[in-house]
């Protein structure tokens, strides 16, 4: 009886940390919290945190061209493991572009010709949909200075634009998870001690040989 409760108690609490980590959070939505800035000196801080983060807005030119913006804070002890373009994603006829920058400020101008000072830029669209974009941003162009795996703890800004006629709803989702502990000392200790003593042992053996 004893193991058969216990058995039933572990497959709750397994449940319950998988409901945990599948959680998704809407941490910003324009058409309820209003427009994401549109100066990269200014970016709308959201706050974030472990596992789902979702956010979803409009972009595109109409009377003007709408660019967001938004900084956010990787906490102490997570990454940004994924960022993944959610459906309901839409573009024009033109280009659309994801930029991130480290620090709390996009400072490239928009009339830029190259990417200096970005961290990395992708292009987002239909094909990329359910597609964890991190990769692509990662790969160094045209001035980027790029990155490779999950972002680590730290402030990042984002940079949101859809260049065609009209408005264009998009949704993304800032994955966070937890960073890999570094070894502690001690450990790095133990390791060198077993190489020795695994060392001491092989010359001993090789002694004993006839």
């Amino acid at each position: 009886m004893f193991s058969k409760r216990a058995s039933c108690f572990s497959f709750a609490i397994l449940a319950l940390g998988t409901i945990a980590q599948t959680h998704a959070a809407t941490v910003y939505r324009e058409s309820i919290s209003g427009d994401l800035s549109n100066s990269g000196l200014t970016p709308t801080v959201l706050a974030v945190s472990l596992g789902s983060n979702q956010i979803f807005g409009t972009t595109g030119r109409t009377t003007a061209t709408d660019r967001d913006y938004f900084t956010i804070t990787v906490p102490t002890g997570l990454q940004m493991s994924e960022l993944v373009e959610l459906g309901g994603t839409a573009v024009g006829d033109a280009v659309s572009f994801f930029g991130i920058q480290r620090g709390s400020q996009v400072t490239v101008p928009t009339t830029t010709t190259t990417a200096d000072t970005l961290l990395g830029w992708a292009h987002y669209g239909p094909a990329t949909v359910d597609t964890n974009i991190l990769p692509d941003l990662g790969v160094p162009s045209s001035g980027s200075a790029g990155f490779s795996g999950a972002l680590p703890a730290g402030n990042y800004a984002f940079w949101i634009q859809d260049f065609g006629a009209g408005s264009f709803s998009y949704a993304f989702d800032v994955r966070l998870t937890a960073a890999a502990a570094a070894p502690e000392p001690a450990s790095y200790v133990t390791v060198l001690l077993g190489a020795l003593t695994l060392a001491v042992v092989a010359r001993r053996f090789r002694h004993s040989l006839p």
